[in-house]
């Protein structure tokens, strides 16, 4: 027993199968199989109105609102050109910071390597007390 009333064809170019559930694209209006519902399936032309991600500048991560009906792209596109707040120079942030306080060292070192008797801040050639001709301590240090 035929029923030819029931049914639509997908609107799929290269499918054209006769579904007897078909979907309709809530982008664009037009009927597909199960096989082509998704919007990269069918490659949908107007699936941008119903994408709902929000957009991220690639310079400073900040979320960029996007209406209905806009191009992601030309949007994020003009907020670089607009109102970025991107800075390079706080990108390149410097990691050696702490100055050997020997006289004659320029050596930094990523971490404060404090000494217990003079509580300077020291790299790690002048750490101990006798390699920088400690002073804070009144007692005798002994050659290790």
């Amino acid at each position: 027993m035929e029923l030819p009333g029931l049914g639509e064809h997908c609107s799929e170019r290269t499918c054209k199968q006769l579904d007897f559930l078909p979907l309709t694209c809530d982008a664009c209006g037009e009927v597909f199989c199960k096989d082509h519902i998704r919007y990269d399936d069918h490659k949908c032309s107007s699936a941008y109105k119903k994408n709902v991600q929000v957009p991220v500048c690639p310079l400073c991560n900040a979320p960029v609102p996007v209406q209905k009906g806009e191009i992601p792209d030309m949007v994020v596109g003009a907020h670089m050109d607009k109102n970025c707040k991107y800075n390079p120079a706080q990108q390149k942030q410097r990691i050696f910071t702490n100055k050997c306080l020997k006289p004659g060292c320029k050596r930094k070192e990523m971490m404060k390597v404090v000494c217990e008797q003079c509580g300077g801040n020291f790299c790690i050639k002048h750490r101990h007390p006798l390699d920088h001709d400690c002073k804070g301590s009144s007692h005798p240090t002994s050659a290790a």
